[in-house]
C-alpha cells in the first residue's frame, strides 16, 4: 500500500469504526424503545424484583411505575415510605396485588420501642389485607393488667415506676375492656399476618421474631396483564397508564409494519451515521486544540449519571454549577486559601454575596458521584467559616499573637458541638461513618463560633449491621490516630477509633498546646495525657490562663476527665459518643478518673492526613 494512502487510512480507521458502531447501535435503538428497557425488573441486591407499579428511584424511572408506588433501597432490600414509617418488603405477590410487608425498625433495633399505628388514608393505594391479627403496645402504665393472658413484657421499655407491654386484641373494641389506657402514656396498633398460627404458638415465640412476620398490604393500580401477554413493559407518564415495548408496537391499533420498520431503520441508519462523522470530525479537531479534551461519548454519560445523582437527593435542593460559574464566583480562581493533597480551595462569592470555599479536586479516591463535576473538572463548594479552623484558638502561643483567645465556655460548646456531630455521623446518616482524621486543624468554626467537621478525604462508611470497619492501611494523623488503627492487637477498628481521636483533641484544648509535640518523646513524663493526668490529680486547675473561677475550673476538669476516658489504650472501654455527650452535659461529680494512661507513639510511616488549610 502506498505510504501516503496508508497514513490516510490509518487517520480514517477510528472514523471507519465509529460509523460501524453507531450504524449497528442506530439500528438497535430504532427497533428498541430506552423506555422498555429504563422498566425491567431490578432489585436492591436482595428481596424481590421490583417492577410495575412500583419503581426503585436509585435504579428505574420515575415512569417505570405510579408516583406514590416510589420505593428506596436500604441494606440491599426495598423500603416503602408510608406517612413517617418506613417498611422493608419482605415478598411481592403481583399476581393479586398484595405485597408482605415488616415495619424497619424491628430490624434495626433488638427490642424495638414506640412503633407507630399505621396511617392509610383515602390518598394512598394501600390497604391493609383482611385477615391480620392486631398486636397492640401500651408504653409507661402506671400499673400491669390484672386480667390479661395475652400478654408480652417489654422489658427494654419497662422500669421501676412504669411498665410497657404488648399483647394480641383482636377487635379494638375489645381493649378498653382488657385494660384502661388512661393508665398508659402511649398506645400503638402493629398488624400481624398470623395466617394458620393460633395466638397461643405465637405468644410462645420472642414479640421481636412475631412483628418480622410482617402484615399483607394490597393495592390498586391499572392492570398491566395486558400488555406483559403483548411482551409489553407497564409504566405511568403524564398521569396516564401506558405500555412500553421492544419495538414500540405492542399497543392496540399503532403495529408498525415490516416496510415502515425498514424504512424508520435506514433513516436512522443515515442519520447516525452522519452524525457519527460530524462527531468524529469534531472531535478531532478538539484533540488536536488540546489534549485534555473530555471524550464527547463520556462527557454524555456523566451528564446521564449526574441527573440521576442530582434526582436522588429529592429534599436536599442540590444546586448545579459549571465551570464558567465557578469562575466567575472565585475570580478566576485568584485568592487561594489553601492547598492539600486533594486539591487546592479558593475563596468565592455567589451572587447574593454568600461566601463559600472552593475545592478543585486534583485526585478522586473514590466514585466520581462523590462531587458535582463538569468533565474532568470536579468542585466542591461549600460554605466559608469565617472564623477558620480550630487549631488557631486553641494554640497559646499562635491564639495570643493573634488576639484570638476563647472563653472556657465557649471552647466547652465547641467541644459539646463536635460531640453531637460525631453521634451524627454513627447514628443519624443512613449509612454509618467513621471519620478517622478528628482533630483541631479539622473543626472549623463559623461566624457564631459553631462547629463544623470537615475533611472527610479519608472516611470510611460503615454499614448499619456492621460495628467494625475493614482498613487495608493505618490512616490519620500523628498524636490523633488511634492505636488499634495501625496496630489490630490493640482490637478492632470501628467508630471509637473517633472517640479516641476525639479524645486527644479535647486533651489539646484542656492543655493549650499540640499534643503531637509532646508525644514526639514516649517517656513519661513528657506524655501529653499523662501531663493532663498529673494536673487533674493535683488539683490545680491546670495553672491556664483564664481559669479564673472555680466555676471554670469545673468546667476544665470536666472536659480534661472527658478526654482521658476517651483515650483508653483498649476500645471497648471507651465511651459512645452518644455516652460522651451526656458525661459533658452531666454533672461533674459523677465523673470517676479513670486509669492512668499508657503511653505509645505510632510509627513515623503510618500517618497519613488528608489536611487542607482553608484559613
Amino acid at each position: 500500500m502506498d505510504p501516503k494512502n496508508s497514513f490516510a487510512f490509518r487517520k480514517l480507521l477510528p472514523i471507519y469504526i465509529c460509523i460501524f458502531l453507531f450504524t449497528y447501535l442506530a439500528t438497535q435503538t430504532v427497533l428498541d424503545d430506552p423506555k422498555f428497557k429504563s422498566c425491567e425488573p431490578k432489585n436492591c441486591g436482595a428481596g424481590p424484583n421490583i417492577s410495575y407499579p412500583f419503581w426503585l428511584s436509585q435504579k428505574q424511572e420515575s415512569f417505570c411505575g405510579y408516583p406514590k408506588f416510589m420505593l428506596n433501597c436500604s441494606d440491599k432490600r426495598p423500603v416503602l415510605a408510608i406517612s413517617n414509617d418506613f417498611y422493608i418488603i419482605e415478598e411481592i405477590f403481583y399476581a393479586n396485588n398484595s405485597m408482605r410487608v415488616v415495619n424497619a425498625a424491628v430490624y434495626e433495633e433488638t427490642c424495638p420501642t414506640h412503633l407507630h399505628n399505621i396511617s392509610l388514608d383515602r390518598t394512598t393505594p394501600f390497604t391493609i389485607s383482611p385477615g391480620y391479627t392486631n398486636l397492640s403496645f401500651f408504653y409507661n402504665c402506671t400499673s400491669k393488667p390484672k386480667d390479661y393472658n395475652n400478654l408480652y413484657n417489654l422489658s427494654c421499655a419497662t422500669n421501676s415506676t412504669n411498665y410497657s407491654f404488648a399483647g394480641f386484641h383482636l377487635e379494638e373494641r375489645e381493649m378498653p375492656s382488657i385494660y384502661s389506657l388512661n393508665s398508659c402514656q402511649d398506645f400503638a396498633n402493629a398488624p400481624i399476618h398470623t395466617g394458620e398460627e393460633d395466638i397461643g404458638s405465637l405468644l410462645r415465640a420472642n414479640y421481636t421474631e412475631v412483628l418480622k412476620t410482617g402484615f399483607l398490604l394490597n393495592w390498586t393500580a391499572h392492570n398491566c396483564s395486558t400488555c406483559e401477554r403483548r411482551g409489553g413493559r407497564c409504566g405511568f407518564e403524564n398521569n396516564e397508564f401506558i405500555c412500553f415495548c421492544r419495538d414500540k408496537s405492542c399497543d392496540a391499533g399503532s403495529s408498525l409494519n415490516g416496510g415502515r420498520k425498514i424504512i424508520l431503520v435506514i433513516i436512522g441508519v443515515l442519520c447516525a451515521s452522519a452524525g457519527v462523522v460530524f462527531i468524529c470530525v469534531i472531535r478531532y479537531c478538539r484533540r488536536n486544540a488540546s489534549s485534555t479534551t473530555t471524550p464527547i461519548f463520556l462527557k454524555k454519560k456523566h451528564n446521564q449519571d449526574l441527573e440521576v445523582f442530582i434526582r436522588n437527593h429529592g429534599p436536599l435542593a442540590l444546586k448545579r454549577y459549571n465551570l464558567s460559574d465557578v469562575k466567575k464566583m472565585t475570580n478566576v480562581f485568584k485568592d487561594k486559601l489553601g492547598q492539600g493533597g486533594y486539591g487546592i480551595v479558593y475563596k468565592g462569592k455567589l451572587q447574593d454575596g454568600h461566601l463559600v470555599a472552593v475545592k478543585v479536586m486534583q485526585a478522586s479516591k473514590g466514585d466520581w458521584e462523590e462531587f458535582i463535576n463538569e468533565g474532568d473538572k470536579r468542585v466542591l463548594i461549600y460554605d466559608f467559616m469565617v472564623n477558620g479552623s480550630l487549631e488557631k484558638f486553641i494554640n497559646q502561643e499562635n491564639a495570643l499573637q493573634a488576639n484570638q483567645q476563647l472563653g472556657w465556655d465557649k471552647l466547652y460548646q465547641i467541644l459539646v458541638g463536635v460531640a453531637r456531630g460525631l453521634e451524627y455521623l454513627r447514628r443519624g446518616c443512613n449509612t454509618r461513618i467513621v471519620h478517622f482524621d478528628i482533630k483541631p486543624h479539622n473543626i472549623l468554626l463559623d461566624a457564631d463560633f459553631c462547629p463544623k467537621i470537615s475533611d472527610f478525604g479519608l472516611a470510611k462508611p460503615c454499614a448499619r449491621k456492621e460495628s467494625n470497619v475493614s482498613l487495608l492501611e493505618a490512616r490519620g494523623t500523628v498524636g490523633y490516630i488511634a492505636p488499634e488503627v495501625f496496630s489490630r492487637n490493640f482490637g478492632p477498628v470501628s467508630h471509637r477509633s473517633d472517640v479516641y481521636s476525639y479524645g486527644m483533641m479535647a486533651l489539646e484544648i484542656v492543655g493549650g498546646r499540640k499534643n503531637h509535640e509532646s508525644e514526639m518523646s514516649s517517656s513519661s513524663e513528657n506524655y501529653f495525657p499523662d501531663w493532663i493526668y498529673r494536673h487533674l490529680e493535683l488539683d490545680d486547675g491546670f495553672e491556664l490562663n483564664g481559669v479564673t473561677n472555680a466555676e471554670k475550673s469545673d468546667i476544665v476538669r470536666q472536659m480534661a476527665i472527658v478526654g482521658l476516658w476517651c483515650i483508653l489504650t483498649n476500645p471497648s472501654d471507651r465511651p459512645s459518643m452518644r455516652k460522651v455527650i451526656e458525661m459533658l452535659e452531666g454533672p461533674l461529680g459523677a465523673l470517676k478518673i479513670p486509669p492512668k494512661p499508657r503511653p505509645y507513639s505510632p510509627p513515623r510511616f503510618l500517618s497519613y492526613s488528608s489536611t487542607t488549610s482553608l484559613v
